[in-house]
């Protein structure tokens, strides 16, 4: 199993390293460049021939690439230039972060709670109610702009923007705010955080959920049909066993990678739910990032965004040795 990691680790090391060159080289092929979003488009040509050398840009891409990289080892991205003017891009990502992880946790948990049970459940009941009415909600459940409407601004059962209320007083220690709220004992800081998530949760999770049930169910259909399922119902195993060792663990492995999959599909989709909720985090800056041509902003969030999606497929690897040992020896 070590060794097994530590192969994993290398290639995804390397894939990091490559993932890096790609983004240094796109945003610099962006329309405007740096130079445009720091001295604005009607700037002098020798405002920008100097801020272009003082910057380095006159150099070759490739050393500007390895100095980029000496930078970003020790953290150095450079500097906001309009998400969060003159703020360290390291800063803005760290200090956005915990909001996006906040709700991309929450809604992940739903989409699999809900989406796993619910497609082992039709795939048993195949064609029944239950299995029909599934299956069309998980095509129509990306349909949830609906919910911000209904819920938030007719019914008012739920905030429609922001992490917190604005007036709540409440302690900050990691940039979590449930579990700040948790940690300094004020209960109500923590509910109203999760109150405020739950609209924007949901509406992150329908497509990771209408997939993981898409799948979870066409899985455990694959696997209900094999013969050693009806080997071990000729045995006269109870049904219990047969769900668990036989139908269960063998329809897990294409769920775990689709739930990886959608791990990193919760990121990007996250930039369009925090613009519609307003939450601060780094879809929001990934969207202004663009819109403002803050290039380094753009860097440490995709890169990191890149690296977080990396090491979710680290884990669904490792997942796939403990599920089913055979692969350890690819």
């Amino acid at each position: 199993m070590l060794r097994f990691t530590i192969r994993r680790l290398a290639q995804l090391a390397l894939v990091v390293v490559v993932l890096s060159m790609l983004l240094f080289a796109w945003l610099r092929m962006l329309p405007g460049g740096p130079v445009s979003a720091l001295l604005g488009d009607r700037a002098t040509p020798e405002a920008r021939a100097k801020l272009e050398a003082d910057l380095g840009l006159d150099q070759p891409i490739f050393v500007q690439y390895w100095r980029f990289l000496g930078r970003a080892v020790t953290g150095d991205f450079g500097t906001s230039t309009g998400v969060q003017r003159g703020s360290p891009a390291l800063e803005v990502f760290l200090t956005r972060f915990p909001a996006t992880l906040e709700l991309s946790i929450l809604a992940l948990l739903l989409a699999v709670v809900v989406g796993i049970p619910l497609g082992y459940l039709a795939a048993r009941k195949r064609g029944s109610w239950l299995d029909n009415v599934s299956i069309t909600w998980s095509l129509i459940g990306v349909a949830v702009p609906l919910l911000k409407f209904v819920f938030a601004i007719q019914l008012g059962a739920l905030p429609a923007s922001g992490r917190q209320d604005v007036g709540l007083n409440a302690t900050r220690v990691t940039g979590f705010y449930i579990l700040d709220g948790l940690l300094t004992r004020e209960f109500d800081a923590a509910w109203n955080s999760f109150v405020h998530l739950i609209l924007p949760a949901i509406a992150l999770s329908t497509i990771p959920f209408a997939v993981i049930f898409r799948i979870t169910r066409a899985a455990v259909l694959d696997v209900m049909d094999e013969d050693y399922v009806r080997t071990a119902r000729a045995k006269g195993l109870t049904g219990m066993v047969i769900r668990r060792r036989h139908i269960l663990h063998n329809a897990m492995l294409p769920v775990v990678t689709t739930i990886g999959l959608q791990t990193g599909a919760l990121l990007a989709g996250a930039v369009l739910t925090e613009r519609v909720f307003n939450i601060a985090g780094i879809g929001q800056a990934v969207a202004i990032g663009f819109q403002r041509k803050d290039f380094p902003v753009l860097q440490v969030v995709i890169l990191a965004s890149a690296m977080v999606y990396v090491l979710v497929n680290l884990i669904v690897d490792l997942s796939y040795a403990l599920i089913d040992p055979r692969l350890r020896t690819r």
